[in-house]
């Protein structure tokens, strides 16, 4: 009777120490479960979340750029260094015509280029509900000739040459300019591209028509990537210049 039971308990024994292999053998070790990083949201974030988390203001100076294709305006608000950081970024919910500059009066294109906006070209009583004017044609677009006018950043999501956006961001977007210009930020610069200008995606559009064009924009997008400060911008000889001295 006592060999029986001894004879069980070995039994019982193998069996949980099988049991402990397998286990073993089939459960995943905890050093390789993964959690995968997503990209930062600077669309969903609120722009009050991002002001505190900045230690920024309205009121703080700004700069904004604008990309065609993906249909987003970035804002970048200058931090206590001097250089500007990444604050909030807009989906465009509308603009009319293709890639490419604006030629002439109702081409119904938007704008690309370096614009300025200054206090007179505000506009709260807008029939857009908020806008303001980007300042075209600049002296880029008279050297070459080119007309039309009103070409703006506004709201009511509607577009025959413009930017626009909804009334909701667009109030966000005008409080940020309007409080940059109060507090005695001479103008704001706003960069029109056709499309984020890495060289990857600058690769992709080598031949076309107005690649050319956009090599000289991209010497003022990649003076802000490098140095984080908007760059002073010159037009001479048809063609800009571009100073990364801060304006």
């Amino acid at each position: 009777m006592i060999r029986a039971w001894f004879i069980l308990g070995d039994i019982l024994l193998s069996l949980l120490l099988y049991l402990s292999l397998a286990s073993f053998v089939y459960m995943k070790p905890l050093v390789n479960i993964t959690i995968s990083s997503m990209p930062y949201d600077f669309e969903a974030v609120s722009l009050e979340e991002r002001l505190s988390l900045l230690s920024a203001d309205i009121g703080d100076a700004v700069f904004i750029r604008i990309f065609k294709k993906e249909s987003l305006l970035e804002v970048w608000i200058e931090g206590e260094d001097g250089n500007y950081q990444h604050l909030k970024d807009y989906p465009i919910c509308a603009y009319s015509g293709r890639l490419g500059p604006k030629l002439q009066e109702g081409d119904r294109q938007a704008p690309e280029g370096f614009y300025q906006v200054k206090p007179h070209q505000l506009n709260p009583n807008s029939k857009f509900h908020l806008s303001f004017n980007l300042g075209y044609p600049n002296a880029y677009d008279k050297a070459h000739q080119r007309t039309g006018s009103f070409l703006m950043v506004h709201g009511h999501c509607v577009s025959v040459g413009c930017y626009a956006m909804t009334d909701q961001k667009i109030e966000e977007i005008y409080a940020l300019v309007e409080g940059a210009l109060d507090n005695k930020q001479h103008s704001v610069q706003v960069h029109a591209y056709p499309f984020r200008m890495s060289q990857e995606n600058m690769s992709k559009y080598e031949g076309h028509p107005w690649y050319g064009f956009w090599l000289n924009l991209k010497e003022g997008y990649d003076a802000f990537e490098t140095d984080k400060i908007p760059p002073r911008i010159q037009v001479k000889q048809k063609r800009y210049y571009v100073n990364i001295s801060p304006i």
